[in-house]
């Protein structure tokens, strides 16, 4: 549910709201501390503020080197929250399947004949969202986790 609001907020306001951030990396502790206990809830904290540290550097880099905002900071959050829940190990497969969807909808704007230039942005929350929802089910499928 919680991914669904991040898309749809994301595709109409251009924004991923604090509190949709909370409530995931807030419930992905819960379930931590229900299923591995207290301890692994705090490795699993400071993994996602290491992983949102690098994401932020990361962005600014972008911002300082094009002077365009390649990657939002709700994303960067996004990214942290949802470290909680796939794991550090879960985040290059998150960004992969985020990406790739993301490059497949471009592609299909362009197709149907949308303008598409180095200057158009396409909310970016969206396909990482798909990408927590379905970062999990291939880490089970490989037996990852």
């Amino acid at each position: 549910m919680l991914c669904c609001a991040v898309a749809l907020i994301d595709l109409r306001h251009g924004i991923i709201a604090d509190w949709l951030n909370l409530a995931i990396a807030a419930l992905g502790l819960a379930n931590i501390v229900v299923t591995d206990g207290t301890t692994a809830a705090l490795s699993a904290m400071a993994t996602a503020l290491l992983v949102g540290v690098l994401f932020w550097l990361l962005q600014r880099l972008y911002f300082r080197l094009r002077h365009v905002d390649g990657l939002g900071l709700g994303d960067v959050k996004f990214l942290a929250a949802a470290t909680i829940w796939v794991g550090v190990a879960g985040v290059p497969t998150l960004l992969l399947i985020a990406a790739v969807a993301a490059l497949g909808v471009a592609g299909g704007l362009q197709l149907a004949g949308h303008e598409m230039k180095r200057q158009t942005s396409i909310p970016f929350g969206p396909f990482l969202a798909l990408g927590l929802l379905a970062t999990p089910a291939f880490q089970n499928w490989l037996g990852l986790s």
